[in-house]
């Protein structure tokens, strides 16, 4: 039996500790569509990959710095009510794994790395960069989480600033219409996925005090948002159009395949199903059409070499 104990009482090691400070998950999770922008912007402009080989391993390790500052900041700043929520009471931040001041010097010294890392591609990539750690810690992490309903839309700026971040570090223009449609669907995707979460998490985050949607609105409120939001992400994949129209209707048919099951599955499922439904075509939303990105552009420049 105290072989057992002193099993799971184990004490994380040093690089756990750091993982889970920065929110490594998170980290790998928004690499992606980091990539997704940067390889659309090489095929786009028909770059060739070892022509922007140094730009790439900058917005890489610029990228994963800058994350890294936001997630520690985040989790130094949100200790109170990650001390109350389940999914959240164990982390470094809140057992004591590792101290405040570390946290503070290491979200400090990410910040600054990242965003130099970033500014050795373009400009605008270090300013995007900046602009998302700041919109996540300022206006979403220290003002809207606890205090409004739209919280989630505040703090979807920064989310979707990965893509944004990739296309700029190869070519400084964001203007083109597909850029465009990958950040605006970087952006709605988030409230459904989010209020699928707040759902299932419901009792959490009431104990917490924080005021998702569905947790101070109710569920109903949730779907019709919902819903909205997905008729957004249709209209948004016709921006792929004038790029390629085989994205496109991958991206169309994700989205509408996403409110036939939002409208569909609510009314034959419980609320808890349906979140946890919408929550998993979530991410398979996001794995599909990313995944497809990155795809297509890598054998259209691979083709047109």
């Amino acid at each position: 039996m105290r072989k057992e104990e002193s099993l799971t009482t184990q004490k994380p090691t040093l690089p756990q500790i750091l993982a889970e400070t920065c929110k490594i998950g998170i980290i790998q999770s928004n690499l992606v569509p980091m990539l997704a922008g940067l390889t659309l912007a090489l095929y786009t402009y028909q770059i060739s990959l070892f022509e922007k080989l140094p730009e790439m391993l900058f917005a890489l390790i610029g990228s994963i710095f800058v994350m890294g500052a936001a997630g520690a900041f985040n989790n130094l700043y949100d200790r109170d009510i990650d001390s109350i929520m389940e999914r959240t009471k164990n982390r470094p931040t809140v057992t004591g794994a590792i101290k405040p001041k570390t946290v503070l010097w290491l979200g400090i010294c990410m910040s600054i790395l990242g965003i130099a890392a970033l500014a050795l591609t373009t400009p605008l990539a270090a300013f995007l960069g900046f602009l998302g750690l700041f919109f996540y810690v300022v206006p979403y992490t220290m003002w809207s989480k606890r205090r409004t309903i739209y919280n989630t839309e505040i703090g979807s700026i920064s989310g979707a600033m990965p893509p944004l971040i990739g296309w700029a570090a190869v070519h400084p223009d964001v203007t083109h219409p597909a850029i465009l449609g990958l950040f605006v669907i970087s952006i709605i995707w988030q409230m459904p996925h989010f209020y699928a979460i707040a759902i299932r998490k419901h009792d959490e985050y009431k104990a917490a005090k924080v005021p998702m949607l569905p947790v101070v609105k109710g569920v109903k409120r949730a779907y019709i948002q919902t819903n909205i939001y997905l008729i957004i992400l249709i209209a948004a994949s016709f921006l792929f159009g004038p790029l390629s129209l085989g994205l496109m209707l991958v991206a169309l048919l994700l989205s509408v395949l996403w409110l036939m099951l939002s409208i569909f599955g609510y009314k034959k499922m419980d609320s808890e199903k349906w979140a946890k439904s919408m929550f998993l075509y979530s991410l398979f939303h996001m794995t599909i059409l990313f995944s497809t990105v990155i795809i297509y552009s890598l054998v259209g420049i691979l083709f047109h070499l």
